[in-house]
C-alpha cells in the first residue's frame, strides 16, 4: 500500500527460502516499504472520519434486525479456533439478505484471510495463507478459490464453501494479481515486484496444474489484469511506469504498450470488448481506451475522484463501480456514455469490491481502516461495518453477481 499522495504502491517483500527467485533489496524496495508504513497509519484525530462517511439520517437509523442462523458451517476442527466478535452494528436499514456462502476478505499485513457469515456477519474464523495476500480468483471448476501471496511466493487453494485450504502451491513468482482466461486455458500473473507478467497453462488433471509458458519482462510494477472475452489479449497495467501493455496469448508475445495517466492500477474490460478502462491512483481520472484496433486510441478522461482505482461491474452489462482511495467516495460509470451517473460513499480508504447475488449489496475493503464495508447501492448508504485484520485489500464471495 502506499500513502494518500500515492496510493497502491506494492507492499515490501522480504526475502524468502522458498522463493523461486529470490531479489536483494533495493532503494525501490525501501521507498515501498516507507510508503506502506505510511500507508496504514492513520491520525488519531481524523480516525471517525475514516471509519464511517456522513450521510444523511445514517446515526438515527433503527438497527437491522437480528439475521437468522446462517446455513452452512464452518467445520469442526477449525471450531475451538474460531473468532467470533459481536456482530457489527447497523448503520442504516436494508432488506435482509440470504445468502447462503461466506465472504472472504484478505488481510494482506495480517498473512490470512477473514471468513464471514453473510447472514449474521460475524467473523467466523481466520484462515492463515501465506505473506501478502493481495488478490485471489475462482478456479475455472469453481472448486477452489485461489489466493496469490505475493510476500510468499505461493499460491493457496480454498474451499469456497468452507474456507479449508485445499493445497499450497509453491515457487510461483511474486503473485500479486491473477486472472484465468475465459477458455480456461491461461493463468496470467502480474510480479508486482520483480517487473514481469507470467502466463501459465491450465491443466487441472496434472501435477502441479500450472505450467509456466513464458515469463514477459514488463515495465516497472505491473498492477492490475484484465482479459478479453475471446481469450486472445491479457492487458496489465504498469504502475511506476504509467504505462498499458497488450500481451496475445497465443504467441505470449507483447502486441503493444502505450503510455497512460499517472499510477493506472485496476482495468476493466466493457463487454463488448471495444473500450478498456484504467483507474488513475495518482490522479483522479478513469481513462477509457479504444482496444477495438491494432493501436489503442485514447477516448475520455472520466472525473471520478482523487485516487481512481478499482473496479467492479454492476452486473448489467453497462455499469461499473469505481473505488476513489484518497477521496474515499465510489463512482458508478456508464460505460455507453462514459459518465458518471452516480456516487457512493466509500469511507476508510476504498479498495477491493464484490457485488452480492441480490445486485444491489456491495461489499468495500476499507483499506486504512481494517473494516469491510457493507453499503447498500440503491439507497447509496452504509449499511454496517465489520473489522478484520490489518490492510484489507480481495473481498469475494461465490454468492455474487454477474461480472459484467
Amino acid at each position: 500500500m502506499k500513502s494518500a499522495g500515492r496510493p497502491e504502491r506494492p507492499q515490501p517483500r522480504a526475502r524468502r527460502s522458498d522463493a523461486a527467485v529470490e531479489a536483494v533489496p533495493t532503494p525501490l524496495d525501501r521507498r515501498r516499504r516507507r510508503a506502506l508504513l505510511a500507508s496504514v497509519v492513520v491520525p488519531a484525530a481524523g480516525l471517525a472520519a475514516v471509519l464511517l462517511p456522513r450521510t444523511s439520517g445514517a446515526q438515527g437509523a433503527a438497527p437491522v434486525a437480528p439475521a437468522p442462523a446462517a446455513v452452512w458451517a464452518a467445520p469442526p476442527a477449525a471450531a475451538s479456533a474460531a473468532t467470533t466478535p459481536a456482530p457489527a452494528p447497523a448503520l442504516a436499514s436494508a432488506p435482509a439478505l440470504a445468502p447462503t456462502r461466506p465472504v472472504f476478505v484478505l488481510n494482506s499485513l495480517d498473512a490470512d484471510v477473514s471468513i464471514i457469515d453473510p447472514v449474521t456477519w460475524r467473523v467466523v474464523r481466520r484462515v492463515p495463507t501465506g505473506k501478502e495476500p493481495h488478490h485471489l480468483y475462482l478456479t475455472p471448476d469453481e472448486k477452489s478459490v485461489i489466493v496469490a501471496n505475493a510476500g510468499g511466493n505461493t499460491l493457496t487453494f480454498l474451499d469456497p464453501m468452507t474456507g479449508d485450504v485445499q493445497r499450497t502451491l509453491r515457487g510461483i513468482a511474486d503473485p500479486y494479481h491473477l486472472r484465468f482466461s475465459p477458455d480456461m486455458k491461461w493463468f496470467v500473473i502480474a510480479a508486482n515486484r520483480l517487473n514481469h507478467i507470467d502466463i501459465y497453462r491450465w491443466n487441472p488433471g496434472a501435477e502441479p496444474p500450472l505450467a509456466l509458458a513464458r515469463r514477459i519482462p514488463a515495465g516497472r510494477v505491473p498492477s492490475h489484469i484484465a482479459i478479453d472475452s475471446r481469450s486472445t489479449v491479457a492487458y496489465v497495467s504498469l504502475q511506476e511506469s504509467d504505462e498499458l501493455i497488450a500481451i496475445d496469448l497465443a504467441s505470449q508475445q507483447p502486441r503493444w504498450t502505450v503510455k497512460v495517466g499517472r499510477t493506472p492500477a485496476d482495468v476493466f474490460l466493457t463487454a463488448d470488448d471495444r473500450t478498456l478502462l484504467i483507474g488513475l491512483t495518482g490522479d483522479r481520472f478513469v481513462e477509457a481506451w479504444n482496444v477495438s484496433g491494432p493501436v489503442p486510441v485514447l477516448v475520455k478522461r472520466i472525473a471520478t475522484g482523487d485516487g481512481a482505482h478499482a473496479f467492479r461491474a454492476k452486473g448489467d452489462r453497462r455499469h461499473v463501480i469505481v473505488s476513489n482511495r484518497v477521496a474515499n467516495t465510489l463512482s458508478i460509470i456508464d460505460t455507453q456514455s462514459l459518465t458518471v451517473v452516480s456516487e457512493l460513499p466509500g469511507p476508510g480508504g476504498p479498495d477491493c469490491m464484490e457485488l452480492m447475488a441480490d445486485g444491489r449489496t456491495l461489499l468495500l475493503s476499507s483499506r486504512w481502516a481494517k473494516r469491510l464495508t457493507v453499503i447498500d447501492v440503491p439507497t447509496r448508504q452504509v449499511v454496517r461495518q465489520i473489522e478484520v485484520g490489518r490492510s484489507p485489500h480481495g473481498v469475494w464471495t461465490l454468492d455474487h453477481a454477474p461480472r459484467q
